[in-house]
């Protein structure tokens, strides 16, 4: 555990980017911190620099991501298709199986050095799903867990059970990785071109489909502003604008 816990996290707003760069982003992100962790090692205690901490949000263009342990036969459309659809398709390094990402989608990527909170990712991954919990209960929804299942959920355990939010992360030293996906003014239509996460007979939702109405983009700022909140909230941290 590190001796000085750094609490401050550094909030960055990508607006619109693509897959790849983003991604690319984020690993530089995680590297400088395991970097600084490395040197740290081999410094007395007294000598230790404090690691960053970041969270970042974006909107992606159409893609389909594969998480390592996820299965390519969930990847129901072709590369005609997907060319059709104007969407690409990449194979990640997070858990989880396949998902969607896309325009009116809200992505989250918290990169922490979760020794300046806690070392438990189980933890971790439920403050996410708290953060995102508590963000839709301020649009009257209920977002529940589903045992065995990352990400929130809506009406679990009935047959018409549906997600809203994707999650999938990787952790190495203890810095995270990827993060979470929810479903605001998402074209549902790219879902039926692969099975969400590898879980055949649950649906997906999105905030407009579950409220019957388009989400304006002041409302998009104001929905990022509550995830801003929540996650603060949860995470008992302190957030920094760049």
């Amino acid at each position: 555990m590190n001796t000085i816990q750094n609490k401050v996290v550094e909030f960055e707003d990508l607006g619109i980017k693509e897959y790849q760069p983003a991604w690319d982003y984020q690993e530089k992100l995680m590297k400088d911190i395991i970097d600084l962790k490395i040197k740290n090692r081999d410094l007395p205690t007294e000598q230790h620099s404090t690691t960053p901490n970041h969270f970042l949000l974006v909107e992606h263009p159409h893609v389909y991501t594969l998480g390592k342990s996820g299965h390519e036969e969930n990847m129901l459309a072709g590369i005609d298709k997907l060319k059709e659809i104007d969407a690409t398709f990449v194979k990640v390094n997070r858990g989880g199986d396949i998902t969607y990402h896309g325009y009116g989608q809200i992505v989250g990527y918290p990169v922490l050095d979760l020794e300046n909170f806690f070392t438990d990712i189980h933890k971790y991954m439920r403050n996410l799903e708290e953060v995102i919990i508590r963000t839709i209960a301020e649009y009257g929804l209920k977002g529940e867990r589903s045992e065995g299942e990352t990400g929130v959920w809506l009406d679990v355990g009935k047959p018409y059970a549906r997600k809203i939010c994707a999650m999938g992360v990787k952790a190495s030293r203890w810095v995270t990785l990827h993060g979470f996906a929810l479903n605001v003014n998402t074209d549902m239509r790219y879902f039926e071109y692969i099975i969400p996460c590898g879980i055949k007979d649950k649906q997906v939702t999105s905030l407009k489909r579950e409220l019957e109405r388009d989400l304006t983009p002041e409302e998009m700022e104001d929905i990022k502003a509550k995830i801003r909140k929540h996650f603060v909230d949860v995470f008992e941290a302190e957030l920094k604008f760049k």
